[in-house]
């Protein structure tokens, strides 16, 4: 039977970066705990088709799902809050909007019609919801509108939205308008305009908002709640403080602690909510794992995005998700791996190693350096795709007296290509969407590390890369002491490079972090936390 599925609509004001992923989060979270099938989108604005050609430094990161999209980094907070894997047309941007409009004007689906922003881009985006929430049987999706209201870019969508209000009724959608109320030091007074503003813009556009979740330094005023209920046109019941805390996984029980889930199920007409109590056990004993957490373990983080820690959100995640499970507080130190080019002593100091992803010649050196230093000082080391791949290169320099071996992409001409293109690569002109992408199923080896780590000789992990090991040198590196426990297609590509005689020094050509959920950390992250903790 299929289900009537009821919207949540997700809007920001003032700013960027309030925390309307966050927010979107917690909302379908709640309804999770209260037995609601759902799920989360968000539609992106920009005009690139996905995020896998953005610059991480100036968005965030790349998250990649099981079916090989490339995707905004909220799509990745939905899937560690829910614990849920979320396809890749969760991630709605612009491009895709447009270029199947394009498409179905060339193939005459219009029946001669002049193709417009009204009806037909705003028909498609529509299509897209709902068949999300038609193919999924869903009770509830939220949909978080990136952007800010009052940008050009968002206009399409918002209208979209407030159509599907009009279309689904009053009973099956809400809006909840995510905003700020700053406190100006001189002063400590919580300040409205900039959220009375926000409204009124959204309301230009014909949406009223249903919930406001004000984003504020501490819990919001009274004062400042009645105020922005009055210039709102929202009652105060629906006005909810969004302060900082420790952890957004605190959010979830901030927002129903002021009784939003209360809210949003009258509002829905839903009478009575079911016993979540055990539900709420499960989560609250996962989110109290990360207070009092004791023993510090200080892990450098070596890459070339450091600048922007968002560009690499999901891999500090998954290693607070390790530490949490063992009970230990990881605090991470970002380093430039540019910055490294010279001396890499300064990494003694640390309780484990970790190089994240990246691309590109640049800082390349300082990590090739960080993965020798970590092999000979036997310092725990977890690479991750290019610090799968430079480690590589690090062990056919110092270890298997390969002269200048390098990465092709680093260095198209060195005379020992360790790491090379992968094939069915070199005639590939487009970047974007070109990469081996998703989900690859991957053969361990038993009786390595790679199988103590795992314990399956088979496992699934998410990929996002263009070079690969080269297998001439396969011979070499066995020899000399590092072990490929890990293959896939048939070992046409190697997976998981190890060094059994070291403390811990581990590579995986794939991106676990992308598996890592709160509770359940990925496992070669907890290896690599417990690892540097002994």
């Amino acid at each position: 039977m299929q289900t009537e599925t009821k919207y949540i609509f997700v809007t920001g004001g003032v700013m960027s970066g309030l925390g309307k992923g966050v927010v979107s989060s917690s909302v379908a979270k709640l309804l999770q705990l209260s037995n609601q099938k759902v799920s989360c989108v968000k539609i992106d604005p920009y005009l690139n088709y996905d995020a896998g050609t953005m610059n991480p430094t100036a968005h965030g990161e790349v998250f990649v799902t099981d079916d090989g999209g490339e995707c905004d980094m909220d799509i990745g907070n939905y899937e560690r809050f829910l614990n849920q894997s979320v396809s890749r047309t969760h991630n709605i941007t612009t491009a895709q909007i447009y270029s199947s409009v394009i498409e179905a004007e060339r193939r005459g689906e219009y029946l001669g019609a002049c193709v417009q922003i009204i009806p037909h881009v705003t028909d498609a985006i529509k299509d897209r919801i709902r068949s999300i929430a038609r193919t999924e049987n869903l009770d509830v999706l939220v949909v978080e509108c990136g952007g800010t209201v009052g940008d050009i870019e968002s206009l399409p969508f918002l209208e979209a939205l407030r159509q599907m209000r009009l279309e689904e009724g009053t009973n099956n959608v809400i809006f909840i308008h995510v905003t700020l109320a700053p406190s100006l030091d001189v002063v400590g007074e919580q300040k409205t305009k900039p959220t009375q503003h926000s409204v009124q813009e959204l309301r230009k556009i014909g949406i009223q908002p249903d919930l406001m979740a004000v984003r504020c330094s501490r819990s919001l005023e009274t004062s400042a709640k009645r105020k922005i209920s009055l210039f709102s046109n929202v009652s105060e019941k629906d006005v909810f403080s969004c302060h900082d805390s420790k952890s957004i996984l605190m959010v979830p029980q901030m927002l129903y602690d002021q009784g939003i889930i209360d809210v949003i199920f009258k509002k829905f007409g839903k009478i009575g909510l079911v016993n979540t109590s055990a539900n709420w056990d499960r989560w609250n004993t996962i989110v109290d794992s990360f207070a009092n957490l004791k023993d510090q373990i200080r892990i450098a983080m070596v890459g070339k995005y450091v600048k922007l820690t968002d560009s690499y959100v999901s891999v500090n995640d998954a290693l607070k998700h390790a530490g949490a499970k063992i009970g230990k507080n990881v605090t991470i130190d970002w380093i430039d791996s540019e910055e490294l080019n010279g001396s890499v002593d300064k990494l003694s100091q640390y309780n484990g190693i970790i190089v994240p992803g990246g691309f590109g010649e640049r800082g390349a050196e300082g990590i090739i350096k960080t993965a020798n230093f970590a092999r000979e000082k036997n310092i725990p080391y977890l690479g991750i795709c290019f610090g799968f791949q430079l480690a590589a290169v690090a062990f056919g320099r110092h270890v298997c007296g390969l002269t200048n071996a390098n990465s092709t992409e680093i260095n198209p001409n060195t005379e020992n290509p360790v790491i090379d293109l992968l094939p069915e690569q070199k005639f590939i002109e487009n970047k974007g969407g070109s990469l081996r992408l998703g989900a690859n199923e991957i053969r361990v080896e038993s009786n390595t590390l790679g199988f103590k780590i795992y314990k399956s000789n088979t496992i699934s992990k998410r990929h996002r890369h263009r070079y690969e090991f080269n297998q001439k040198y396969l011979e070499i590196f066995n020899a000399k002491g590092l072990t490929f426990s890990g293959h896939s297609d048939n070992k046409k590509r190697m997976e998981i490079l190890e060094i059994p005689s070291h403390k811990f020094y581990l590579g995986v050509q794939f991106h676990p972090e992308f598996s890592s959920r709160p509770g359940y950390p990925e496992e070669s992250f907890e290896a690599f936390i417990r690892a540097a903790s002994a």
